[in-house]
């Protein structure tokens, strides 16, 4: 077995679980991944059963770990990324969750934000978090499973009970239950964490009636999580990095410097600016986050979230049936010369940034008797290229300047969809050569605190492009597009 050093990264997503094995260089070792159902009790709620989370994840980190250990390869550390603000809550004593998993996509708790947002608490959110005041994340979850699993509240004001999102209880479990803990990240989508002062804060947590006890220790991405419990894997080894991972993807493309921007599309679309030391306060429906925080040291980025992205292309083969996997669609895109004036509004589970719509739903505009498979598919992909496009004007509105845009997760294996979306955005898009930045940066954090890498500067050097897409669209035909882009979207929009 050679003594290289290799990094196992368990990367949590909303769809499936997976685990790759890196090395220094950040190529890819092994590589497992396992799908799980989706869980929809009632419209426009979605959940995950935590034990199908835990045993996917336990599954691929231990085949990779044997494709490691098969190709002579040693692994001494983890790390991990994860579907964000998605929350459980389970029993200290027990280890075992009260309730499934609220995902992020979930809109239960509309009318509970929608109250605390009538009632005036909206800007003080604002200030303390960086985020809107939406059931998209998960202080509001906590309290509504808190309110309606009998006996919660008073099993959790009595200390009983542990919260927290994926990382947490994936840290909770692999510790055998000795570590209760997340990363600045993580903790700063709950809006419970003040990204000012890098504490939890507790006109917060008194607003959304989330007793204190329940919450994890806040820490660095790059730090010690404690080490797998015996029989978890071979051998015990070190937790040394956590990110969510939109966070977990920045790290990933080398985003370390103010103004690096990178869009990952994976279930969601999610765009991160690095805006440096500063926290900046969108005047445009954005977001101000923790992008990263490394030696008690945090760097501030600016966020825009899309609800439904390469959701929609699982919806086109689950529920439709149009396709039977992903790569169909480049070629049913491919196969007309227009989009027929067919659009897609995603609205599945409301509209994100910049509208900001938890009420709105799904459309499908322009359709004729003609409109068939491929303008379907056509309208799904064209979808991403326009809400990142919604994003990235409201990001420009904010000040910030953007020359080209770096783009990851499973859908930039689309080319048609990276050109459409460089002459919808007129701008440059860049893909690198190891697309897995999710997964990467979470290894990349693990290897700074296993003193594989000095710091970011060495593990910038080692992003490389794969392809970029150039626009080659007219600026009136672009126009065009977006602004039947936009009449579909206004027609979507929920009007109070």
């Amino acid at each position: 077995m050679t003594d290289a050093p290799h990094i196992l990264a368990i990367d949590q997503g909303t769809t499936s679980s997976r685990a790759i094995v890196f090395d220094r260089q950040g190529r890819i070792i092994a590589n497992a991944q396992q799908e799980f159902p989706q869980i929809y009790p009632k419209d426009g709620w979605v959940e995950h059963d935590p034990e199908d989370i835990w045993s996917t994840v336990l599954s691929v980190s231990r085949d990779a770990l044997t494709q490691a250990a098969a190709a002579g390869k040693k692994v001494v550390a983890i790390g991990i990324t994860n579907q964000r603000e998605t929350t459980l809550v389970w029993d200290r004593e027990t280890g075992k969750p009260i309730h499934n998993a609220i995902v992020w996509q979930d809109r239960r708790t509309t009318d509970q934000c929608r109250a605390l947002k009538e009632a005036g608490h909206e800007d003080m959110i604002r200030a303390r978090t960086g985020l809107v005041l939406d059931p998209y994340f998960s202080a509001s979850k906590i309290a509504w499973i808190l309110d309606n699993v009998e006996g919660a509240r008073a099993s959790a004001e009595a200390g009983h009970l542990a919260y927290g999102t994926i990382d947490t209880f994936l840290i909770w479990r692999l510790t055998g239950g000795k570590v209760h803990a997340t990363d600045a990240t993580n903790a700063s989508r709950t809006s419970l964490l003040n990204i000012v002062n890098g504490t939890w804060d507790n006109d917060l947590l008194e607003l959304f009636s989330v007793p204190a006890s329940g919450l994890a220790k806040v820490l660095d991405c790059a730090d010690d999580y404690g080490v797998t419990a015996n029989g978890i894997f071979g051998e015990p080894l070190p937790i040394l990095g956590v990110a969510g991972d939109q966070q977990a993807a920045t790290i990933g493309q080398a985003g370390f410097h103010q103004g690096d921007i990178k869009s990952t599309y994976g279930t969601g679309c999610f765009v991160l600016v690095n805006s440096g030391d500063k926290m900046i306060a969108s005047q445009h429906g954005l977001l101000s986050t923790i992008g990263y925080r490394l030696d008690k040291k945090v760097s501030y980025a600016v966020e825009g979230s899309i609800f439904i992205a390469g959701a929609a292309i699982q919806w086109l083969r689950d529920e439709l049936g149009i396709i039977q996997n992903a790569a169909e669609t480049e070629a049913l895109a491919k196969s007309i010369e227009t989009n027929q004036g067919v659009y897609l509004v995603p609205a599945f589970a409301g509209l994100g940034a910049p509208y900001w719509q938890p009420e709105a739903r799904g459309a499908m505009f322009g359709l004729t008797r003609g409109a068939g498979r491929a303008a379907f598919a056509r309208a799904a992909l064209e979808a991403v290229a326009y809400q990142t496009n919604d994003l990235l004007s409201a990001i420009k509105a904010d000040g910030i300047s953007i020359n080209q845009l770096r783009v990851d997760g499973g859908m930039v294996a689309n080319a048609w969809l990276l050109q459409s979306m460089a002459d919808i955005l007129d701008l440059r898009i860049v893909r690198p050569k190891i697309r897995e930045t999710t997964a990467l940066g979470a290894a990349y954090l693990a290897g700074l605190k296993a003193g594989l890498y000095r710091d970011t500067g060495e593990i910038a050097d080692l992003w490389e492009e794969d392809t970029a897409f150039s626009p080659s669209l007219g600026a009136s035909a672009r126009e065009e597009l977006l602004q039947g882009w936009k009449n579909a979207v206004n027609r979507t929009l929920v009007r109070n």
